[in-house]
């Protein structure tokens, strides 16, 4: 199980990042992260500098055949930079095409917003993203963790950090049900 973690170079909520990242691994899985630039990306408490953490691939470089699924950690900030670079939002889109599974938490669904991916599409996020949700053509709901198989791939989803055990628990369960192993 190889799952990409994808992350602006500044803004991820940082146990948003770590709970997951640390889930792939105790289930035996390889998470990676990659994002828009090389180097270190810079967590985030909330509002307050965190972290730093180490980029093991940029997006222009890979390609989602690589991996088994995709985690969208959130941040304010984090999916508001993702949302506006060409390459991660095709990055996004290829996970879909694929029929791969992808977890986003808390604002991470703007991401998917700007993928153009949420048609007919039930989820759940930070409830500010409610209406952008609707707009894209999806169903918000308010709820913990919403697992959604309506459509190409799983889509799991989250709102907050209080949720990220049925989150990271959830997020486990459906990597581990992917049986195919593109070539890497």
């Amino acid at each position: 199980m190889r799952i990409a973690f994808l992350v602006a170079p500044e803004g991820v909520e940082q146990v948003e990042l770590t709970d997951p990242w640390q889930a792939v691994l105790d289930a035996g899985g390889e998470p990676v992260l990659v994002s828009t630039r090389p180097g270190r990306v810079r967590a985030f408490h909330h509002l307050d500098e965190a972290d730093t953490f180490r980029v093991h691939q940029v997006v222009g470089d890979v390609r989602a055949v690589a991996f088994d699924g995709l985690v969208l950690p959130g941040g304010l900030a984090n999916p508001d930079q993702l949302r506006t670079d060409r390459q991660a939002v095709e990055f996004v889109k290829e996970f879909f095409a694929l029929g791969l599974p992808v977890a986003a938490i808390c604002h991470a669904p703007w991401t998917l917003v700007e993928a153009d991916v949420l048609r007919g599409r039930t989820l759940t996020s930070w409830p500010s993203l409610r209406t952008d949700i609707r707009n894209a053509g999806g169903a918000w709901v308010d709820e913990q963790v919403r697992v959604c198989a309506d459509g190409p791939n799983t889509l799991i989803t989250s709102r907050r950090p209080d949720d990220l055990k049925a989150f990271c628990g959830a997020l486990v369960a459906e990597f581990t049900k992917v049986t195919h192993r593109a070539p890497r």
